[in-house]
């Protein structure tokens, strides 16, 4: 991960699971500034972020941002503006999500919508207000080709929002509006993955295997740590060979 050392990053859904231990991780390796973004920053579910943001309060900042509101995140990124240095933000992690566990046959409105909101609305309005940052960072850089430690997007996504491998998955609970939303992410991935790339700004899908979080539950075999040290692994080699890309974890490329 010796590429991300230096680097500046904002992670969504940062106060638990893999969003915290991306923030974590991304400390490790040495980033220069990690603005850890979530929903309710003074909230019980946010305690472990506030320790590790007292611990490391010169890489660390806590960002309010709740990504199925567009106020909140324009509001956010005029926060992050005001603390980047002329060398912008090098990274964006669009991992904030969520999961109702309904079927196709009992998935309400509101299901469907909350879900599209937080999951592929809010990250195409994150990457939209934070891009002049990236910019900045792509051309404050002075290298070629594309990188995380130059400017790139990461999106969180899943193998169940692959159309090719979703038929043959046991489904573990019912992931209907999730399933779908993702396939929206990925595609996503491909818009901005071509709108950016006249600005040197790599974006990929990533799927990060299925996690023992809150989100994946119990019997995901996959701990955190070993999610989030792969997917960082994979990132910090990416350049633009991968631009447009969907990858897992391990960095195997995924069929749409």
């Amino acid at each position: 991960m010796a590429a991300l050392k230096g680097s500046s990053a904002l992670v969504t859904g940062a106060n638990r699971g893999l969003g915290l231990e991306m923030v974590k991780q991304l400390l490790e390796a040495n980033c220069s500034k990690v603005f850890a973004a979530c929903r309710d920053p003074d909230g019980p579910n946010s305690e472990a972020l506030r320790e590790l943001a007292k611990r490391n309060p010169d890489v660390v900042t806590i960002v309010k941002l709740d990504v199925s509101d567009t106020c909140s995140i324009k509001e956010s990124a005029k926060k992050v503006g005001s603390l980047l240095g002329k060398n912008g933000l090098n990274l964006i992690v669009n991992n904030a999500a969520v999961l109702p566990q309904k079927t196709m046959l009992n998935a309400t409105v509101e299901d469907m919508q909350n879900t599209f909101n937080t999951n592929v609305i809010g990250p195409l309005f994150v990457i939209r207000e934070y891009l002049p940052y990236l910019q900045t960072a792509a051309k404050a850089s002075g290298k070629p080709g594309m990188s995380c430690d130059k400017a790139a997007v990461i999106n969180i996504s899943t193998d169940a929002g692959s159309m090719t491998i979703m038929p043959e998955i046991k489904e573990p609970f019912p992931i209907f509006p999730y399933s779908i939303s993702k396939a929206g992410l990925n595609m996503l991935t491909i818009y901005t993955a071509r709108d950016l790339k006249a600005d040197e700004i790599l974006c990929i899908s990533i799927h990060p295997g299925w996690v023992k979080t809150d989100m994946g539950g119990d019997q995901a075999p996959i701990e955190a740590r070993q999610s989030v040290e792969g997917v960082l692994s994979v990132i910090s080699s990416l350049t633009e060979k991968q631009h447009g890309g969907f990858l897992d974890y391990t960095g195997k490329t995924l069929p749409w």
